[in-house]
């Protein structure tokens, strides 16, 4: 059975998309720590993190990169933190979380609700900075 992240990258289930290449998908958080949290993903379903082949592992981590880059540029802070938990779902995914201090990329914390009209914008505005 398909991962909810891979009905995402298929168009099955809407998401507010950032960015995507022929081997990775990056989309908002509906649940986000902060404004811009987004997951990056690969296409190829590959549930534990340090189970992908080295060459994939390179491009997923540079593909991050870019779109952690966008992310400081459309809302600037400190650093933004990435993290690697893949318990909720069985499908590779980096958190990429704006942070101001520390405890912002706490997953304890409260989370964002943020209408269709400002995800929308948020995601154009991570997408313009690429």
């Amino acid at each position: 059975m398909a991962s909810i992240f891979t009905k995402i990258i298929r168009g099955e289930i809407p998401s507010y998309k950032v960015a995507e290449n022929d081997k990775f998908y990056a989309f908002l958080d509906i649940s986000p720590l902060q404004k811009g949290h987004t997951l990056v993903v690969p296409k190829q379903e590959i549930d534990y993190f340090f189970d992908i082949e080295d060459d994939l592992m390179k491009d997923y981590i540079c593909f991050a990169k870019k779109i952690a880059v966008a992310i400081k540029k459309a809302y600037p802070c400190e650093k933004v933190g990435m993290t690697v938990i893949g318990l909720e779902v069985r499908h590779s995914h980096i958190h990429l979380v704006p942070m101001h201090k520390e405890g912002d990329l706490n997953f304890a914390n409260e989370k964002l609700s943020f209408t269709e009209e400002e995800f929308k914008e948020i995601a154009s505005n991570i997408a313009e900075n690429l």
